[in-house]
């Protein structure tokens, strides 16, 4: 009787026909399992670095709140100057470039900031922001300031090398693929976890290679949610899945709104105003108009932002970030003093409020502290899980000499039923998620390559096996 021969140690083993009675889980297990290896074993190192530079971001808050305790706080006084005083002593002390906003004191310890905008040495896209003492008019100091949540130097740094390592607009392609992987990663390890046996899931008393499989997959388990949710929050202001998520929130009428900042009433939809056009003077000045936000309900913190040109409003806007929110918004005509646009978060598209939300909880500003230690320790989970997740790599081996490699060709298990509607889904994930779609196809495509490669070399071996024998 003749026996098939068996594989070789250069062919890896392909995975057996599915059995009828096969369950759908136990068909799409080998697949899962593929995925979870490789994508993670590949994207694993961008990962790591988002992480690491997560983790750096996370303690930035409260970092900056110490570097620069000299600018942004003060002795309590008996009584705040009027905002006007306060800029007139910001641009006594810094006449370059113009007022883009102002934002006063929140607090009773708290500093004053004049944010100018087209100041030399200062980066275009960022303001430098000056601090006054809002009971003396004595000035700070001035540093450069970036974005909308008012990050200084230390923050802006840790948080540009978190985004794009620095290198701009290319470097946004790490945190995009990590993010874009993240959640597949992440649900793939769930499911192959909780799809063994409860006393194969146990770490104490196990060794080796299952020992390493137990810590990785019980930290998993309890990190997974936050995984998912860092990388749908992530992918929101990626580059690419960012400006088609954005499509979408517009097609769906669910994009952010903006207060009105046409005088004179006009609500036609114009934009808020970006920047001021220099420090002219108006008939309502901005102690005048910051009164007129009051009286609309906006409380600290706000920020006023100066009429862009002469058709233009005042714009008041809080910008807490911390719960609960705080997001209205007002236009105030410059010429007689009168509130002429009002926008209220409660109002917000439900989209809207969630993505606001969402970016807020992942940078850590919902929550405050605890916000920020919850992200510290996603971000040491993910660390550790990258680490265990090689290290089981090197137990295994990557040959038959060290275990036995992962089966080639489990798409073939699955039913026809369950594969055509999970290639669909794949396909339209990939297109609105590009950096997830394109690595993807470029994982399938060498993994037939030298899947064919090893089956042909495998067979050549036992056809020269045959020969000699006989």
């Amino acid at each position: 009787m003749t026996t098939a021969p068996s594989p070789t140690a250069n062919e890896a083993p392909r995975t057996p026909a599915p059995s009828p009675t096969r369950s759908t889980w136990a068909t799409l297990r080998p697949l899962v399992l593929r995925l979870h290896f490789y994508a993670g074993l590949l994207v694993a190192p961008f990962l790591l670095v988002a992480a690491l530079t997560g983790l750096l971001y996370a303690a930035s808050f409260q970092a900056e709140k110490i570097v620069y305790d000299h600018e942004l706080t003060v002795p309590v006084g008996d009584r705040k100057l009027p905002v006007s005083a306060q800029v007139a002593a910001a641009r006594k002390a810094h006449p370059e470039g113009t007022v883009a906003a102002v934002r006063p004191s929140p607090e009773p310890d708290a500093t004053t900031r004049v944010m100018l905008s087209g100041v030399p040495g200062v980066d275009p896209g960022h303001t430098l922001a000056v601090f006054v003492d809002p009971y003396t008019a004595t000035v700070r100091g001035a540093l450069e300031q970036y974005g909308s949540s008012g990050a200084l130097p230390l923050r802006t740094w840790i948080d540009e090398f978190h985004r794009d390592l620095h290198l701009g607009e290319t470097g946004r392609l790490y945190s995009e693929l990590a993010a874009s992987w993240l959640w597949v990663i992440a649900g793939g390890g769930l499911a192959l976890w909780f799809s063994r046996r409860r006393s194969l899931r146990k770490v104490r008393g196990t060794t080796g290679r299952r020992r390493t499989l137990g810590l990785h997959g019980g930290v998993g388990v309890w990190a997974a949610a936050g995984f998912v949710f860092l990388s749908a929050t992530g992918l929101t202001w990626s580059a690419h899945a960012g400006a088609n998520i954005g499509e979408l929130r517009a097609a769906l009428g669910q994009e952010t709104p903006s207060v009105s900042a046409a005088a004179g009433g006009d609500h036609a939809g114009h934009g808020t105003a970006g920047a001021a056009t220099g420090d002219a003077a108006h008939a309502a000045g901005l102690d005048e108009v910051l009164a007129a936000a009051r009286a609309e309900g906006l409380g600290d913190p706000v920020e006023i932002v100066p009429p862009a040109d002469a058709a233009s409003a005042y714009v008041v806007q809080q910008i807490q970030r911390s719960w609960p929110e705080k997001q209205d918004s007002v236009a105030v005509d410059p010429a007689t003093g009168e509130v002429t646009d009002v926008l209220r978060f409660a109002d917000y598209p439900v989209l809207a409020k969630l993505t606001r939300w969402g970016i807020d909880l992942h940078t850590g500003s919902l929550f405050g502290p605890v916000n920020q230690l919850a992200l510290m320790a996603l971000a040491l989970a993910l660390i550790l899980l990258v680490l265990w997740g090689y290290r089981m790599w090197w137990q295994r081996g990557r040959g038959s000499a060290f275990g036995r490699p992962i089966p080639r060709g489990a798409w073939q298990q699955v039913p026809p039923y369950v594969l055509v509607p999970l290639l669909a889904v794949i396909a339209v994930l990939g297109y609105f998620v590009p950096l997830f779609g394109i690595p993807l196809a470029a994982f399938l495509a060498v993994d037939i390559v030298l899947g064919e490669i090893a089956y042909r070399r495998g067979r050549r071996t036992r056809e020269d096996g045959t020969t000699t024998a006989a």
